[in-house]
């Protein structure tokens, strides 16, 4: 399992990641850790790129040498990831290094990064300027450690002088830091790599919760309510065209106001559409993709948000924390349904609905209200307009 936190933060030590329900189940899990940020994906003069993705593939091998003095099967490995982790699952699909070293993978709310070189460069530059050192080896690593969080921020988020202008720049560029198209080890963006058949004999779930981002243009609830969506979408740069079809294919997020709008768009630009993407690139090959959504509503935010699917997958319901995000009595037999079907994919390739491969727009819905049947036919319809 891939952590998440934008390719910039996140641990495997997080107690939302316990692994206890999946042993229970008769599942092995591995937590992995990797190098963060600048130290993982800066561009270092006389370094190796893509040192995080380097190390995921370094504990793919470790897990082959070694699962099975733990129990594990190394013919038999799952990858799966949330967010950046997410991300991460789809690169290894696509990345010639890691074939052979697992054999089915879920993508929950991926996020890819595909920096380019250029831009690798450039933030790195930066980052040396910020901290007034060379940027060469030796400079970068004259800089204290502790710095390194707050210069990969400014180098990436340069101050913008509105929240507006902010938003815009989050749409536009959602992750500064991540896997770089290097053309060696990440040879081509993940989707293009995908859609010509890389990672197309590994077995693929992926999906994402409805409104992942929401909860961030919410805040600004109150001043946007006389703004019309449609205004406020062509202030974030979505041309005319665009903008029709997708609020047509929301007309019920609309309805909520343009908060919710942007927020759904802003999720829909980083994840969903993703899902989407992914899925249809994969029509036609030789292994099945399962396409989902999770749409249950957090009690205490209001919103299906990012993250909030995480504690039902690993079933740690009790967790701490996980109370802030999913109320004082989560449902149980949703954790049961999403975590039964993890375990059932780990353990036997087949998460239990009808794949997308079968029939195109296929989606299992956990959690939904009752209003939809669990699996409907056209599960990602909404995000037509932007894949």
């Amino acid at each position: 399992y891939i952590h998440g936190g934008g390719y910039v933060s996140g641990s495997p030590a997080s107690a939302w990641y316990d692994g206890a329900a999946f042993a229970r189940d008769g599942v092995v899990t591995v937590t992995l850790s990797y190098r963060l940020g600048f130290d993982g994906f800066g561009h270092v003069p006389g370094a190796p790129a893509n040192r995080g993705v380097r190390d995921w593939v370094a504990v793919l091998e470790w897990v082959r040498e070694n699962i099975s003095a733990f129990g594990g099967d190394p013919d038999r490995v799952m990858l799966a990831g949330q967010s950046a982790g997410g991300g991460a699952v789809l690169t290894l699909l696509a990345l010639p290094a890691a074939r052979g070293l697992f054999r089915a993978a879920w993508a929950m709310s991926p996020a890819l990064a595909d920096v380019s070189p250029e831009t690798a460069r450039t933030l790195s530059a930066r980052i040396a300027h910020l901290a007034g050192v060379p940027a060469t080896r030796e400079g970068f690593g004259a800089v204290p450690r502790e710095e390194l969080p707050d210069l990969e921020r400014r180098a990436a988020r340069p101050e913008s002088g509105s929240r507006l202008e902010a938003l815009r720049a989050l749409i536009d560029d959602a992750l500064s830091w991540g896997p770089t198209v290097d053309g060696e080890l990440v040879e081509r963006p993940t989707v293009d790599a995908i859609r010509n058949g890389a990672g197309d004999d590994i077995p693929l779930v992926i999906g994402a919760v409805d409104d992942e981002m929401t909860f961030v243009t919410d805040r600004a609830r109150r001043p946007l309510r006389i703004v019309p969506a449609g205004i406020a979408l062509g202030l974030l740069g979505v041309e005319r065209g665009r903008r029709r079809d997708y609020l047509a294919a929301n007309a019920e997020q609309r309805r909520r106001g343009t908060a919710a709008v942007l927020g759904r768009y802003l999720g829909d630009v980083v994840f969903r559409s993703l899902v989407a993407g992914v899925a249809q690139a994969r029509e036609g090959a030789p292994a099945p993709t399962w396409a989902y959504r999770f749409s249950w509503v957090s009690p205490t935010k209001g919103w299906a948000l990012h993250c909030l699917d995480v504690p039902f997958w690993f079933d740690v319901l009790s967790a701490e924390r996980v109370a802030a995000i999913a109320g004082e009595a989560p449902p149980r037999a949703l954790a049961a349904a999403v975590h039964g079907s993890a375990a059932a994919f780990a353990r036997a390739g087949d998460p239990g609905w009808r794949p997308w491969s079968e029939a195109p727009g296929t989606t299992r819905v956990f959690g939904g209200s009752g209003a939809l049947p669990e699996v409907i036919p056209d599960g990602y319809r909404s995000v037509a307009p932007l894949v």
